[in-house]
């Protein structure tokens, strides 16, 4: 039976403090694939502890990354922007954040993860910074993207890439570009990457979210989020075979 519990792990960058949250089975001792999880634009909170419960009952160890800052938690859309915003700017600035949160991930003590088997999974925000830490090459058997944008200001970073790529997209989505969906697929095949788009019919932004109810831009689907979810555990149970 699993026992999923959620703590705290605090670490620092730049002389500040940032406090992820770490989901793990209690009572299993070995070691397990870790997972850092960059969740939507509102950051570590309740909505992103379910998601990461959710993944670590399947058999991870899931670190909510958290990005902007332990005195940072968007409570409404404007302060989400506001903290978003100098990170979608600054892709070096978000990849920094992404590296210190997977080291956080790997060096705390309160469940032992394979660093053999790590993958990273984002949302919306979070899926492009999923992207981009694969993009720095850190050692990562697999990057998935739900409904997340897919430019990057450097796609030569596309060739240091270590592992699988998975985009679950809506195929009706307004806030994701369409230009950017060719120009990702050809960022991938120039480097050789191993990758995968799932375009799902009918799907608009923030579909995996279940508090998202603006019809025609963010909205829940809770049949897309299903396959979504289940196209990402087939892919980890495919990279971590062994």
């Amino acid at each position: 039976m699993s026992q999923v519990t959620v703590s705290s792990v605090v670490y620092q960058i730049d002389g500040l403090t940032y406090e992820s949250r770490l989901a793990f089975d209690a009572g299993h001792k070995g070691a397990r694939p870790g997972l850092l999880m960059a969740p939507n634009w509102m950051g570590v909170g309740t909505g992103a502890e379910k998601i990461a419960e959710a993944v670590a009952a399947k058999g991870y160890v899931v670190l909510i990354a958290d990005l902007y800052g332990q005195s940072v938690r968007p409570s409404n859309n404007d302060e989400a922007g506001a903290a978003m915003m100098p990170l979608k700017n600054d892709r070096a600035l978000l990849r920094k954040r992404m590296q210190a949160a997977l080291d956080a991930l790997q060096s705390q003590e309160l469940a032992a993860v394979d660093a053999t088997k790590l993958a990273t999974f984002g949302f919306c925000f979070g899926g492009c910074c999923s992207l981009e830490l694969a993009r720095t090459g850190a050692p990562l058997k697999a990057a998935v993207s739900f409904h997340g944008t897919l430019d990057t200001p450097n796609v030569a970073d596309a060739k240091n890439i270590k592992g699988s790529v998975l985009v679950l997209h809506g195929a009706s989505d307004p806030l994701v570009a369409k230009e950017q969906l060719p120009a990702f697929e050809d960022e991938m095949n120039a480097a050789g990457v191993d990758w995968q788009l799932l375009s799902y019919g009918g799907a608009v932004h923030s579909f995996t979210d279940p508090h998202a109810n603006v019809p025609g831009m963010m909205m829940y689907d809770a049949k897309t989020a299903g396959r979504a979810f289940a196209s990402m555990h087939n892919l980890l149970e495919e990279v971590f075979k062994g």
